[in-house]
């Protein structure tokens, strides 16, 4: 191809792209639900019973829920331990329309040994009225407790712990971070029995629970994928994600086209693209994040293929902060575009989609570190057809 050629089709590719970008303007309207301490953590399930999405939040000292309609905010528990709360995860696990709900506290990243000052698991037995205290239940945990999630398996529910780091582990070299099922008995009160999923990897940071009892962890190592399958945890390793990464979601540009994103590496500044056979397609979208801490995929304008949304807690390049939606162009996802969802009002620690008004599209909730604020941004999709 001469060069006046392949000038003529370079132009026609961005005249393209600027006009499907005009047909393709996302639109937020924002409210401000909270001032909060830090945010370390959301989640989003029916608290109270009324078939409505409540958000849960794991604030510095509180776990704390908004009550969907009126937005109240309701305190679960208080102080559990000395240090700080660092997670949470919600889900209806005995099928009685009401979540139930697990955390993590005593925050202290630096103590990988002690488990008297670093790391807790709870679980929280609700009150007969889900506005009052719940009670606490300590359960076993490994020091740095940093994120987790219940899976449904073919088995039972079952809460999967994240450490951040392995015990007794000195700037990610030693021991591996054990991976723990937590199995709830029908008397929360009785000891739960727990089993290992893996501890091959050092540095973890985050997980996603994806389809078929399955999660992708992220860590120093890169992406692995644990599953559940004929009764037992397996582990698949994916060899072509081996950059260090903090973040990591799964997404489908078509049913049978599913990709990975991450932000690399550990609180980093890229967002990192992986699709085609496994995995083996490697692309920055972009590269001006500082401390990406918040990853989504789901397919909020109605196009029929997810989106990303991602958000960073400290100043980029451009002395910004906020949250950004990228949007493919097509289904084979070759080009993507980004907007604006919070700029910079929003140091974003961690967010969360799910439909709050039921009115069929999804809704973005984030919590602000730097910026102390919990916020929605509701989704006003209009005709959004390319």
């Amino acid at each position: 191809m001469n060069i006046a050629k392949y000038c003529f089709f370079l132009i026609c590719a961005v005249l393209l792209q600027k006009a499907y970008a005009q047909t393709i303007q996302p639109e937020f309207t924002t409210q401000l639900l909270d001032t909060i301490d830090i945010g370390y953590g959301l989640a989003i399930g029916d608290v109270n019973g009324d078939e409505r999405p409540d958000i849960l939040l794991a604030d510095q000292k509180e776990f704390v829920w908004y009550r969907n309609g009126d937005w109240q905010r309701f305190t679960i528990t208080e102080n559990l331990t000395k240090r700080d709360n660092v997670c949470l995860t919600a889900a209806d696990i005995n099928q009685d329309g009401k979540v139930e709900v697990a955390v993590g506290a005593q925050w202290n990243p630096g103590e990988t040994k002690d488990v008297a000052t670093s790391g807790s698991v709870h679980y929280l037995v609700r009150s007969a009225d889900p506005t009052q205290p719940w009670k606490p239940i300590q359960l076993h945990h490994e020091p740095t407790v940093h994120r987790m999630h219940w899976i449904a398996t073919e088995d039972d529910y079952q809460l999967v712990v994240l450490p951040l780091h392995g015990r007794g582990n000195k700037g990610g070299e030693g021991k591996g971070v054990q991976v723990l099922a937590y199995h709830p008995p029908q008397n929360p009160d009785r000891p739960w029995r727990t089993t290992l999923l893996d501890s091959s990897m050092h540095l973890t940071h985050n997980f996603d629970i994806i389809e078929s009892s399955a999660m992708l962890v992220a860590g120093k190592e890169g992406v692995k994928r644990i599953n559940y399958q004929d009764h037992s945890w397996q582990i698949d390793p994916l060899p072509k994600i081996a950059q260090g990464a903090g973040e990591v979601r799964q997404g489908f540009l078509t049913q049978d086209n599913p990709f990975i994103v991450t932000v690399e590496p550990m609180h980093g500044n890229q967002l990192v693209l992986y699709q085609g056979d496994d995995y083996s397609e490697r692309s920055v979208l972009f590269d001006d994040l500082k401390q990406g801490h918040a990853l989504a995929c789901a397919d909020l304008l109605g196009l029929g293929r997810d989106q990303v949304v991602v958000g960073w807690r400290e100043d980029n390049h451009q002395g910004k902060v906020g949250i950004k939606i990228f949007v493919p162009v097509d289904e084979e996802g070759d080009g993507w575009m980004h907007f604006w969802i919070d700029e910079d009002d929003m140091a974003c620690e961690d967010l969360k989609v799910a439909d709050l008004d039921e009115d069929g599209d999804l809704d973005i909730i984030a919590a602000g570190r730097a910026t102390k604020n919990l916020k929605i941004y509701w989704n006003q999709k209009a005709s959004l057809e390319p």
